[in-house]
């Protein structure tokens, strides 16, 4: 692997990582009505299509990064969904 591909690996796991704490607080509080249904699906489908793109130039980095923040968001999404009131 390239040194850029250790900066991209480093760069999606801390923009990744930033997730983790917004899953934590809503399965913990059981409450996501403050979070915009719209920016998470528009987000989610931007996720998806950075995989894509990282799936189709073999981009290691954007493949690992993407794939994680794409569970991420859609858990976030189903949570949201299921938390509704």
């Amino acid at each position: 692997m390239t040194s850029a591909d250790w900066i991209g690996l480093l760069a999606g796991t801390l923009t990744t990582a930033a997730f983790v704490p917004q899953v934590i607080k809503i399965w913990r509080t059981k409450h996501a009505g403050d979070l915009s249904t719209y920016m998470f699906v528009i987000f989610t489908v931007g996720v998806a299509l950075w995989l894509w793109f990282g799936v189709v130039t073999a981009s290691l980095p954007v493949i690992v990064a993407n794939s994680v923040t794409l569970v991420l968001s859609v858990l976030i999404l189903a949570m949201k969904f299921h938390y509704r009131k």
